[in-house]
């Protein structure tokens, strides 16, 4: 059940007027598990920065769209979706806490328009799925077509996110993409992790093994961050960390077995019989992600390399260039859950957004790595040996028993 208010919003002159008097989303009701079969099970391609905004060659009917307003970390987005994607526009509500009145008093950082009907963007090349950034009005564009091939969930969720790391680093602040979570030991011990990385490189794999070989040393894990969120530098050189999602968009394969059957209750799944099954589920508050956690432990996640005397699981960083190389080389073995295979090489291991502002980027990771050492963070990578053969499952267990060690002794 929806129940939606035919608003006005804060926007632009010109082509922004479009979207007015598209039915706001106010309040969604849900009863879970809902099982989706949207027509898409994976996402190919990445999104493309263009000169020019979609919005001046779109058109909506009002009557076929409706908007989710999101809180995206700090920021706001309007998300619109055609009637055609509604399963995965409402969707949104299990991912993004949902903007309330005072939010939408302000101009949003962000318009995406995700499922436009006819050709109309084909022209942008064979994949448009693509934005601009409007810097005459300091507002974000990201536009996706209606077509079959891209009703994927991913489509959405990614769009959303690379809007949100533009945004960021606009305003000076270092985009990640990984997991953060806050570790409080029993005896009131309480330390955040972060562990950046692709796609497969182990980081929910170590965090699952973390809980199961913690039981009895471990209190509490409390997700900030899920897959993406930014780094802010307090004046006294404090860094902290927020997140960006309320939930996760997971693959069912990835789970323990069981674990999605207990939390059914809350589950939105997608593609159910399909390569590719996924869940998405809430797995934190939006006063959690938002607060600004102070770090205490950034960690590339290697899955590639093998262990010797020169290659221990965890490995700290002496200097702050030798942390950049690693993290911007963004290496990884890939084992096949994308469209690519072998070594394979991520910018900072994020392609949403920093890549398409590479020499922006640069400059502030620089400055960040450093003042992540300056406050004392321990920066380095863990081995989780994901990618090896035969390490699929010890790798990131024994992972976890040395991050897990390491976090006893700090």
């Amino acid at each position: 059940g929806v129940i939606t208010s035919p608003r006005q919003v804060v926007l632009p002159e010109g082509p922004y007027q479009k979207l007015q008097g598209i039915p706001m989303i106010r309040q969604i009701l849900l009863y879970p598990p809902l099982i989706l079969n949207p027509p898409m099970n994976k996402r190919s391609g990445k999104f493309e920065r263009i000169m020019s905004n979609p919005l001046d060659v779109v058109e909506l009917d009002k009557n076929e769209w409706l908007c989710y307003p999101a809180k995206v970390g700090p920021l706001v987005m309007l998300v619109y979706f055609h009637k055609k994607f509604f399963e995965l526009g409402l969707s949104l509500c299990n991912l993004f806490e949902m903007a309330d009145d005072n939010d939408l008093k302000r101009k949003p950082d962000a318009v995406y328009t995700f499922g436009v009907q006819g050709d109309v963007l084909d022209h942008y090349g064979k994949m448009p799925t693509v934005f601009f950034d409007d810097q005459a009005n300091d507002i974000l564009v990201g536009a996706v077509p209606g077509r079959d091939e891209f009703g994927y969930f991913g489509y959405l969720k990614k769009m959303v996110l690379t809007l949100h790391n533009i945004k960021i680093m606009k305003s000076g602040r270092l985009p990640f993409h990984g997991a953060m979570v806050r570790i409080i030991l029993k005896g009131n011990k309480d330390l955040t992790c972060l562990f950046i990385g692709d796609t497969g490189a182990g980081k929910s794999e170590t965090l699952e093994a973390l809980r199961a070989i913690g039981e009895e040393e471990i209190q509490d894990i409390i997700i900030i961050a899920d897959d993406m969120g930014s780094f802010e530098i307090l004046p006294d050189g404090k860094v902290i960390g927020y997140g960006t999602e309320i939930g996760a968009f997971l693959r069912l394969d990835d789970l323990q077995p069981g674990y999605a059957l207990g939390q059914i209750d809350r589950a939105i799944i997608m593609n159910a019989n399909q390569v590719n099954a996924r869940i998405i589920l809430p797995v934190t508050t939006f006063d959690n992600l938002i607060k600004g956690h102070q770090l205490d432990f950034i960690f590339y996640a290697n899955n590639y390399e093998d262990l010797d005397e020169e290659h221990p699981i965890l490995e700290r960083f002496s200097t702050a260039e030798a942390a950049i190389k690693v993290f911007r080389d963004g290496t990884v073995m890939s084992k096949g859950t994308t469209t690519t295979s072998g070594i394979v090489h991520s910018y900072y291991a994020n392609v949403f957004g920093p890549v398409q502002y590479k020499e922006l980027h640069d400059k502030i990771a620089e400055k960040y790595f450093h003042a992540f050492f300056k406050a004392g963070i321990f920066v380095g990578q863990m081995r989780t040996r994901l990618g090896l053969n035969g390490w699929e499952r010890n790798g990131p267990q024994e992972a976890a028993k040395e991050l897990l060690n390491t976090i006893q002794k700090t």
